[in-house]
């Protein structure tokens, strides 16, 4: 396995921990703050939240 994918296997960072967070609580979806995510599960649910506050901004 490469190093890369060990380390979005890894646990989610505390800096992944404060985006979803933050993310979660300003896109009412207090369900997607999980705290025992990988990083990659993580960083998935980042994009979506960002992508979800973009498009309610949008409006």
């Amino acid at each position: 396995m490469s190093r890369l994918s060990d380390q979005m296997d890894a646990p989610m960072t505390p800096r992944q921990l404060a985006a979803l967070r933050t993310l979660s609580a300003e896109a009412y979806q207090p369900k997607l703050l999980e705290k025992n995510l990988t990083a990659r599960e993580a960083e998935r649910r980042i994009a979506a939240l960002k992508a979800e506050i973009e498009l309610a901004n949008s409006f």
